[in-house]
């Protein structure tokens, strides 16, 4: 039996000084206050030469580094204990054509990486980082598109089409991430028509089903009905979602239904239903559950052995994002299940939109700082005696 309290497991990688670290750093942002307050410092801080400050703390916590190279200590850390590393190009919020281009280059290029290194399970890219979100609104919305935007999506659909030839003729999984439901109609037929192309003999191209919508479990089910007629692979990546304030605060004041669950038993919920949609349709499927729920983990460990699939089954992975519930990777991994970790990179400036939500995440989720906490302090205890 799996237990996810088994401090010494879960911290083997750390040492007393990485700890201590994190300790602190969870203690920060367990104050709701001081986060706000330094979400809006942070890219003053870096003006003003603070770069080493927020390197060495939030920046060392939750990111690999500012470079694929920077990302090797971590890739081979993880690797150690058996757990791979998903690398993720975090620069966000870009609006030109040579940014999209250098995201798309960037991309292949963790692809190639991949390749070459057992410990890297996939790769991932957001479409936000290869094409302008206002662009992406449109197409969302099915609304007209000038010649010029018609031109410009193309070469959107061409950028997310060459990383996916890429990922399948490198026989490397790659997810497309979800992003705001506004723009995740868009995003979702860019991963239906390359899924058709790529996934004839196995899941490579996984689209991000975000479990907090309480649309996309018949979303799931209807993704995998479609790819049965068309006798292709489903990939699927379950998260339960990252935007939930910034979707209902954009409902709210544009006067519709907001697409989020009304509560968070009901994304669970759900949540479990798609894990049992997936491993009920194994055959034709590739899964990666993207939880940080340890109830969402041990049921995923017991619908596996209900339906005898091995702990070791490629087809199935764990993950969780660098820097946080370390306390379910490493005992999964030692356990013998496929685990992944979220390894985040990019220029410090650049990530840090990514960082800043990381600290709120940690703060408006109910209990997420208090566990980690919990956790780190029971370790410090056990290393004192």
């Amino acid at each position: 039996m799996i237990s996810f309290d088994n401090t010494e497991n879960a911290f083997k990688g750390k040492t007393n000084f990485d700890l201590n670290r994190s300790y602190w750093l969870f203690k920060m942002v367990g104050n709701p206050s001081l986060v706000n307050v330094s979400a809006k410092l942070a890219p003053l801080g870096l003006n003003i030469g603070f770069k080493g400050l927020i390197k060495s703390t939030i920046f060392k916590q939750f990111v690999g580094g500012e470079n694929i190279e920077e990302c090797d200590k971590t890739i081979a850390e993880l690797g150690k204990y058996h757990i791979g590393t998903i690398l993720d190009y975090s620069v966000e919020g870009k609006e030109s054509e040579n940014d999209f281009d250098a995201c798309l280059k960037e991309t292949i290029e963790t692809i190639h990486k991949a390749k070459h290194n057992e410990h890297i399970p996939f790769c991932v890219f957001k479409v936000t980082g290869l094409a302008r979100f206002d662009l992406l609104i449109k197409v969302s919305a099915k609304e007209f598109l000038s010649d010029r935007e018609t031109k410009e999506f193309e070469r959107v659909q061409h950028r997310v089409n060459l990383i996916c030839e890429e990922a399948f003729k490198a026989n490397q999984a790659i997810f497309i991430d979800a992003e705001e439901s506004w723009i995740q109609s868009a995003i979702d037929d860019l991963a239906n028509s390359n899924m058709l192309l790529f996934n004839k003999e196995k899941a490579i191209v996984y689209n991000t089903f975000q479990m907090y919508r309480h649309d996309r479990l018949d979303y799931l089910k209807t993704t995998i009905a479609n790819a049965k007629q068309h006798h292709i692979h489903v990939g699927a990546k379950l998260v339960r979602g990252a935007y939930m304030e910034k979707e209902r605060e954009r409902a709210g004041e544009k006067k519709y239904d907001s697409p989020i669950h009304k509560d968070k038993e009901s994304s669970d919920i759900d949540y479990n239903l798609a894990l049992l949609e997936c491993i009920k349709n194994m055959d034709m499927m590739g899964l990666c559950a993207g939880t940080h729920n340890e109830k969402s983990s041990l049921y995923l460990v017991e619908l596996m052995n209900k339906y005898a699939v091995s702990s070791h089954d490629k087809r199935i992975y764990f993950s969780q994002l660098l820097g946080m519930s370390d306390h379910i990777s490493y005992n999964l991994a030692i356990a013998g299940y496929n685990v992944s970790k979220y390894v985040p990179y990019g220029p410090v400036k650049e990530v840090l939109p990514y960082l800043i939500r990381r600290a709120q995440e940690n703060t408006s989720v109910k209990g997420q700082t208090g566990r980690e906490l919990g956790l780190i302090i029971k370790e410090k205890n056990r290393r004192n005696k």
